[in-house]
């Protein structure tokens, strides 16, 4: 069973993903913040279900309200060094890059993960979307585990 929480009802879909930001300044005083606030800052979620005849509940950060639904952590994929792409082995993401054109900055910087941080490989995808890194970097495109 997953964390029951309350989302924007943009985002209140299931197989929606997240990276959850934390409390904005809108949230203070709110009567709502303990179902709100419920996630880790920085982590990435997927809507797994809808509570079924929940409530939209006005909220000052999301125009269309909130409503409950239930989430859980995902992994996701990203580049890593090639040198550490094997399924199970740990590694970290393959670094900072500038250039936000290539079709591999998405898999490079994912949404939600950290650069200072070693993640559990899950699958072995295979080549990156690029052609060639123009930082010359050796990458491969892997599944990541949820950190839980």
């Amino acid at each position: 069973m997953g964390t029951l929480t309350l989302i924007g009802t943009r985002l209140a879909t299931e197989g929606e993903e997240f990276v959850y930001q934390g409390e904005a300044d809108a949230c203070e005083g709110c009567p709502y913040r303990d179902q709100c606030l419920n996630l880790d800052v920085g982590r990435r979620y997927e809507v797994t279900s809808l509570r079924e005849n929940a409530n939209t509940l006005d909220c000052a950060v999301h125009d269309t309200g909130v409503t409950a639904v239930e989430v859980e952590p995902v992994g996701m994929k990203a580049n890593v060094p090639s040198a550490n792409a094997y399924s199970g082995s740990m590694s970290a993401l393959g670094g900072e890059c500038p250039h936000t054109s290539c079709p591999s900055h998405e898999y490079c910087v994912p949404l939600g993960g950290d650069q200072d941080k070693e993640y559990r490989i899950a699958s072995v995808e295979g080549e990156p979307p690029h052609e060639y890194c123009k930082l010359d970097r050796d990458l491969t495109l892997v599944e990541l585990e949820s950190p839980d």
